[in-house]
């Protein structure tokens, strides 16, 4: 488990902003459970918990410019 600053990818930050409204609204009409908040929990409980922790004991390079 990370404690601390993760390390920053420049190519999954852009990878992130470029992956387009279509893309999404398709996967949204082929799969109902798409983009519906809870819906980790109940496909992968165990991933979905490891990812809850994660976020709570870790902070981006980019937090550190905020506020």
């Amino acid at each position: 488990m990370k404690f601390g600053m993760r390390k920053p990818s420049i190519k999954r930050s852009l990878k992130a902003r470029t992956t387009g409204r279509a893309k999404r609204s398709l996967k949204k009409a082929v799969s109902p459970g798409y983009g519906r908040k809870g819906m980790g929990v109940i496909k992968n409980p165990k991933k979905s918990a490891y990812n809850k922790v994660y976020k709570k004991t870790s902070f981006s390079f980019w937090d550190l410019f905020k506020k």
